[in-house]
């Protein structure tokens, strides 16, 4: 909640409205009211279900008085949110909002359905988790200045992974209508000021028509090619003042057509392609949906090239014997043409820093000719260098990797002559063999230390996938744990959905939560390895994945302690020629030891741990399955090795 304890007087009356009649009606009710608004609340309670899926039929209404307003702008918002068929709205309740909210929920049947949450943050990953599983946006209710700025890095994690939502955020920008207090300290100016380095787009509507068209402009911009953030800003004065005459004209919402690359420009990356002797395909954030990764695959196959996948999306099969994505470097050192699909760092794949000097290691010959494929020429801010390093490259090409493949692959199969055909076939058998030995070398690096406690995080993943491995699993968050990567057979997009983008902490559950309740309408069984230090950034999400009965697989990967920091920390300490052993403090979450069971269960979810003992780990995730099966979310508490 957003508001102070103390009540705050109502905005200023409209224009022509009588100063008396609210007062007048408030001393004719009030002996009344006293009681009856104590009844309503508690008949309210007494029957309101623990999710709303469908909205409580609605109470009489009040007496009619000059303060009623019949046809409020925020019915009007409401149909147009409607029209962008966004699925769920998700927010923290606050004022600035609060025409908006009971508009949603009366008049619009509470459809979109509200999610409700208890901290922005959350309410924007979960969006983040839901639009990567749904392909399609979200909505976000935020409040004024104070639910921006929580929400902030959740937006920033969003910008950077590329992914769309639609934020539609309150606030009063005419001063002359604000009530006193709390309403002054959460207004502002230019809301969107604070995060519009890292939103693709935002507007502040002046009309209800204004507010219709920027939110159809937004849903287009958040979709279209390199894919983000939009915010609109819902006025206030816009949402409660009533809608006079005719309704404003609601614009229709047309799909823009997926930006393909420019055919030149891929012509000449296929000519590059099929004179190379050592081709090498890096995607990130290429695939955007199963055809994403069937295009890739047919791609590849087309060159008989290996394939890194960076993992900012599922976009190459784990079982194919073209994915060598353990082999980046090597690959890197021995290829002459590099393709790059929406890679987000491309100095990142060919050079390496070194740490302290910071002097640059080549990975990548100096002869390599480079092609990119994606928008990170376009979609960049001045401010926020979620752009990385400067590349050059020999060949960028402007759009979409997945609907610039198509024609790539067309043309190499096209164009191959017979020579360059006999030496892509080759290429089959040493790819094969090369696939064996980094899945061979995988299994064996993750038996090391199979029996230890704490729990290797090598068996914490494969005793996860021996319970889970025929349903039809999702990996809400892929990049915590490598082994699930270099482990699982991933066939499908909908398997893995990479990490937050900027790496922000606290994105790990509700961004999970996000993803289960796409997967919950997909019939996909949603499983995530939840960080210790992650989930204590936002626990309240575990309420919110009980209260709308979302059901979530998490499997605690407690390693009691921020341990990216300490290995920061033991790397300094042997820089400046120092102690290493002291690297914990300031870093350990231990004494005392986090019950993050009793958390769970606190939330209403079912948990069991802490658990430190292998042998005990089959039984507790087999009985959190059940419980997720029957469309609960439930939390297994597991003590693992630091990595």
């Amino acid at each position: 909640m957003h508001d102070t304890s103390e009540p705050e007087p109502e905005r200023a009356a409209p224009t022509g409205a009588d100063p008396g009649a609210s007062r007048r009606a408030f001393l004719r009710n009030a002996a009344a009211g006293a009681g009856s608004a104590a009844a309503a609340i508690a008949a309210v309670q007494a029957t309101q279900p623990a999710q709303a899926a469908e909205p409580p039929k609605a109470a009489a209404r009040p007496e009619r008085g000059a303060m009623t307003i019949e046809r409020p702008g925020s019915d009007f918002m409401v149909d147009v949110v409607k029209k962008l068929d966004l699925g769920f709205i998700s927010a923290n309740p606050g004022s600035s909002f609060r025409s908006l909210h009971e508009s949603l929920v009366n008049y619009g049947g509470n459809s979109p359905e509200l999610l409700t949450c208890l901290h922005e943050e959350s309410s924007v990953a979960i969006a983040h988790g839901y639009a990567k599983a749904a392909g399609k946006p979200m909505g976000v209710f935020a409040h004024g200045t104070v639910g921006l700025q929580h929400a902030s890095m959740a937006i920033y994690n969003a910008w950077c992974d590329r992914v769309p939502m639609m934020i539609f955020a309150g606030n009063g920008i005419d001063a002359s209508k604000r009530r006193p207090g709390t309403e002054w300290s959460h207004s502002v100016q230019d809301a969107a000021l604070l995060i519009r380095d890292f939103v693709k787009w935002d507007d502040a509507p002046g009309s209800l028509q204004h507010f219709a068209e920027s939110a159809v402009r937004g849903y287009r911009v958040a979709t279209t090619g390199q894919q983000g953030p939009v915010v609109i800003m819902a006025d206030i004065d816009l949402q409660e003042d009533a809608i006079h005459g005719a309704a404003p004209t609601m614009p229709l919402l047309r799909p823009v057509r997926p930006v393909q690359g420019d055919s030149g420009s891929i012509a000449e990356a296929a000519r590059m392609l099929l004179g190379a002797k050592n081709p090498l395909i890096i995607a990130d954030r290429a695939a955007r949906s199963q055809d994403g990764v069937n295009r890739l695959v047919a791609l590849a196959e087309s060159l008989q090239s290996p394939v890194v996948d960076l993992g900012g999306r599922m976009n190459f099969p784990s079982t194919h014997p073209l994915n060598h994505s353990d082999l980046k470097r090597t690959l890197v050192r021995d290829a002459d043409v590099i393709l790059m699909l929406e890679v987000a760092d491309p100095w990142g794949q060919v050079n390496a820093l070194l740490d302290p000097q910071k002097t640059v290691q080549p990975l990548a010959r100096p002869d390599v000719k480079i092609i990119t494929v994606g928008f990170g020429d376009s979609a960049i801010r001045s401010n926020y260098q979620d752009f990385q390093r400067f590349l050059s490259v020999d060949l960028a090409i402007h759009g979409e990797a997945q609907a610039s493949m198509p024609l790539l692959t067309e043309l190499i199969l096209k164009n191959a002559s017979a020579a360059q055909t006999s030496a892509i076939a080759a290429r089959r058998e040493p790819m094969r063999r090369r696939w064996d030995k980094q899945l061979q070398d995988a299994r064996e690096a993750a038996a090391l230390g199979w029996n230890a406690s704490p729990i290797s995080t090598a068996r914490l993943a494969m005793e996860t996938w021996g319970v889970i491995q025929n349903e039809p699993w999702s990996l809400a968050v892929s990049d915590r744990i490598v082994w699930a990567r270099k482990l699982w057979p991933t066939t499908d997009y909908q398997q893995m959905f990479g990490g937050s983008g900027g790496q922000g902490v606290g994105y790990g559950l509700p961004g999970s939560v996000g993803v289960a309740l796409a997967n919950k309408a997909l019939g996909k069984l949603t499983v995530s390895f939840q960080p210790d230090g992650d989930l204590l950034y936002a626990p309240g999400a575990l309420w919110t994945a009980a209260h709308h009965k979302i059901p979530l697989l998490m499997v605690m990967h407690n390693n009691r302690g921020y341990y990216q920091e300490v290995m920061h920390l033991q790397r300094m300490g042997s820089l400046h020629n120092r102690r290493t052993d002291q690297a914990w403090i300031g870093n350990s979450l231990r004494n005392p030891d986090i019950d993050f069971a009793k958390i769970a269960q606190g939330h209403g979810v079912w948990a069991e741990g802490p658990i430190s003992d292998p042998a005990q780990l089959r039984g507790a995730l087999q009985r959190a399955l059940a419980e997720v099966k029957q469309g609960r979310p439930a939390l297994v508490d597991v003590v693992c090795q630091a990595r």
